[in-house]
């Protein structure tokens, strides 16, 4: 099996929006915002070869929107997912199966297209789309909360194309999967939202997703506004954390700008970020 980090483009949320109830003189620490109290944020994928086939972690945002939705979230730099892919050696019509953590249009916009005629397809041909069935019912007839953060743009055409399948099982820990890495599923940010937990080159690689996206959202109450579960939320996260910290577990952090893959130490504070790596110097030289 081999990894490579897939960097899908980079935006900006509301730092607010992104660490809840915590003051900005906290968070700002490790998170600086802008004039518009925005930080920058990482969309982030990991491409697993295992034999034949091709998995995609997540597809980032896409670029099939208007200007007048990507300007309320400041992209920048020169990253692209059709780019990073071929970077790595590797096309669209190359993957046989994109997993997707959550239906959130930051995760999984990158999987649909426009297509030259203006109809929306899959951007890749080829691979199944595998998301857990109990988060596609949400997703599909969404809550008034995360009701902007599901696009139909983003999901119908999933469904339309025949490429749809579907995870099952109430977990946490599903092992017995179709892919090579257990499944931890934590329903606080959103329902049934899927952690693939690795084991690569005599390491465990735990993806963290939107349970932690950042560094700086480590420390056990510093929680998104976004969750619709915050106590579990703070349940799943301690739980996860002293998980990763007992296995001595690399986490892959999906929306941190400056950290790719990070290891944890206990401290009198909790459970916090010990050093961090650059995902290909630590596993491929």
């Amino acid at each position: 099996m081999q990894l490579y980090v897939i960097e899908a483009g980079n935006f900006k949320l509301d730092g607010g929006a992104m660490f809840g109830v915590v003051p900005k003189t906290l968070w700002e620490r490790t998170n600086p915002a802008d004039e518009k109290n925005r930080i920058e944020m990482a969309t982030r994928s990991l491409l697993i070869e295992d034999g034949n086939r091709l998995i995609l972690i997540d597809t980032g945002m896409g670029n099939k929107q208007e200007d007048k939705f990507f300007s309320h979230y400041g992209l920048w730099g020169h990253y692209s997912l059709e780019n990073s892919l071929r970077e790595a050696g590797f096309c669209q019509n190359d993957i046989t199966d994109v997993f997707f953590t959550h239906l959130h249009f930051d995760h999984c916009g990158g999987a649909v297209q426009k297509s030259k005629s203006g109809h929306l397809e899959p951007a890749f041909k080829n691979a199944k789309f595998w998301v857990h069935e109990s988060h596609w019912n949400w997703a599909i007839n969404p809550n008034p909360r995360e009701k902007a953060s599901f696009l139909t743009e983003n999901i119908l055409p999933l469904l339309e194309s025949g490429q749809l399948n579907f995870i099952r099982g109430k977990g946490p820990l599903l092992e017995q999967t179709p892919f090579p890495f257990s499944i931890l599923l934590i329903d606080g940010h959103t329902e049934k939202q899927m952690l693939p937990l690795l084991n690569y080159k005599g390491k465990k690689v735990f993806y963290a997703a939107d349970l932690i996206p950042t560094v700086g959202h480590l420390p056990i109450p510093y929680i998104m506004g976004y969750d619709t579960r915050p106590l579990l939320t703070l349940k799943e996260k301690k739980s996860f954390l002293d998980l990763a910290l007992a296995e001595d577990a690399f986490l892959f952090l999906e929306h941190d700008p400056n950290h790719q893959l990070i290891s944890l130490k206990e401290t009198e504070k909790g459970v916090r970020m010990h050093t961090h790596f650059n995902f290909d110097s630590y596993f491929n030289t």
